[in-house]
């Protein structure tokens, strides 16, 4: 009898359920660490090493190994191997014995050659716990001295506030609050973020007073996102799939790497998906690459129709001078024209109202720090991108016109490579033809005196010189009388 897939799966996921769950397995593992506390990575581990739990097993904070030879400080969710934190550290931690944890009163992850990589800077706590909640606190008499709920990385869980100190940040993705809206933004470029989602409350059960305070974001056990200012009401609910029901399990919020926001709840055995805040890939931020077209049913192409999208990246630009001189002339950029494309968060962007194509251009083909411009025939609205131009979203509409700043740097570079190549070529070419006609050469000159010697002797005559004849010989020689 055969077994199927999913039934093998199934059965894994029970052994890993039991075995996780059994007590003798986190039996070294403790619930609390004390003034005195420090561990190192063990080099016989390649995924994760347990340092602490939480009272149900359900979390741990663990060293974790990213990359092989490198080292996050995480707390875990033990099932399914998921990180719900991270510390966030000044740089790559390397997985060695000189890396070093410590709990001295405030928890600090360092090195002895390196220097500190992370710290909590907290003061007069004497005992670090992980809560059921996946929460990381220093406590001092049940005082909360430090807490990771305040400092999220990419992740919420349920029951977890999100105020507007905070963000959750995933490479250049990051989500934050503003007065009255929840917002995604993209870091293109150094100290900007371009905001490409937005969710405004509704104030529908409660009202924003202004002087009252900040909104805060939570996920709560009946399935949605609320937003608040008071415990009194939500200002908004933003609903799960599985808004009104039962769920026993884990909830969690997450932004992807990718850009996108998605929540989860554990059913036991999988993190089951139950809300996308973008659900058309083309409206993410990035979702093809650099200089490139997003088609409904996640087909993408290049902006340039001359490039091949399945070879690669459609650009590869360096930092490159956007500036044309007095005269116009560019020579750091070529400009891409294309018809039937859009931004896909141009409801977010700042416009201006502008009465040609020819206008819109100009206005970007003067700023030293606009890469493109989009303009729209009909409304005359005018959208210039003061960053790497990334994925656009192909459009039937072909009056949405498209003005596009291609640095050349790197191509330069390959045709300065390829010339020097050529030249290269045509250098060893010459030397091989010259090296191949002077031997021709001699050959033919040896050939040619064998050629003579060869009638010298032949007609009787020595090729010796003359004073290698004998006076016998001109003895034999007649003079005649004229």
């Amino acid at each position: 009898m055969r077994t199927s897939h999913s039934e093998i799966t199934s059965l894994h996921q029970i052994l890993l359920f039991i075995i996780l769950s059994t007590p003798w397995f986190q039996l070294g593992i403790t619930q609390e660490l004390l003034i005195g506390f420090s561990a190192t990575p063990d080099s016989s581990i390649s995924t994760f090493q347990p340092l602490l739990k939480d009272p149900t097993g359900n979390f741990s904070l663990v060293f974790l190994r990213v990359n092989q030879s490198q080292l996050a400080l995480a707390i875990l969710h033990f099932l399914s191997s998921e990180p719900v934190w991270i510390a966030k550290t000044s740089t790559s931690v390397k997985w060695s014995k000189s890396t070093q944890l410590i709990f001295d009163g405030r928890l600090t992850l360092s090195d002895r050659k390196a220097g500190v990589f992370w710290s909590t800077h907290s003061n007069g706590g004497d005992r670090l716990l992980l809560l059921n909640n996946s929460n990381l606190q220093i406590q001092q008499k049940s005082h909360i001295i430090w807490q990771s709920f305040d400092f999220p990385s990419d992740t919420l869980i349920g029951n977890q506030n999100f105020t507007s100190t905070m963000s959750l940040v995933n490479g250049g993705f990051s989500m934050s609050l503003g007065d009255d809206f929840l917002g995604l933004y993209a870091s293109f470029k150094p100290d900007s973020n371009q905001i490409y989602w937005k969710h405004t409350a509704m104030q529908a059960k409660a009202a924003i007073v202004k002087g009252k305070g900040s909104i805060y974001a939570r996920i709560s056990s009946n399935g949605f996102l609320g937003m608040y200012q008071t415990e009194a009401a939500p200002v908004d609910v933003l609903p799960f799939d599985s808004f009104q029901r039962t769920i026993t399990g884990i909830r969690r919020l997450k932004l992807e790497s990718d850009g996108n926001l998605k929540g989860y709840f554990w059913n036991g055995s999988i993190w089951v998906n139950e809300f996308v805040a973008i659900t058309n890939d083309c409206e993410l931020p990035s979702s093809c690459g650099l200089y490139s077209l997003c088609e409904p049913g996640k087909s993408c192409s290049c902006l340039d129709d001359q490039k091949d999208y399945d070879l690669g990246e459609c650009f590869s630009p360096e930092s490159s001078n956007l500036c044309a001189d007095t005269n116009g002339k560019r020579d750091d950029y070529w400009i891409l024209r294309r018809k039937g494309v859009e931004l896909p968060y141009k409801e977010l962007m700042a416009f201006e109202q502008m009465g040609s194509l020819d206008d819109c251009e100009s206005s970007c083909e003067r700023n030293c720090s606009c890469w493109g411009a989009l303009f729209n025939n009909a409304s005359g609205y005018c959208y210039k991108v003061d960053y790497l131009i990334n994925t656009l979203v192909s459009v039937g509409d072909e009056s949405k016109l498209g003005y596009f700043k291609v640095p050349i740097v790197a191509e330069k570079k390959r045709l300065v490579s390829v010339a020097v190549g050529v030249v290269i070529l045509v250098g060893a070419i010459s030397v091989f033809i010259g090296v191949v006609g002077y031997v021709s050469y001699r050959v033919w000159r040896r050939k040619r005196r064998g050629r003579l010697n060869s009638g010298f002797f032949e007609n009787g005559l020595s090729p010796g010189s003359y004073r290698d004849l004998g006076s016998s010989s001109f003895g034999s020689v007649e003079l005649s009388k004229s």
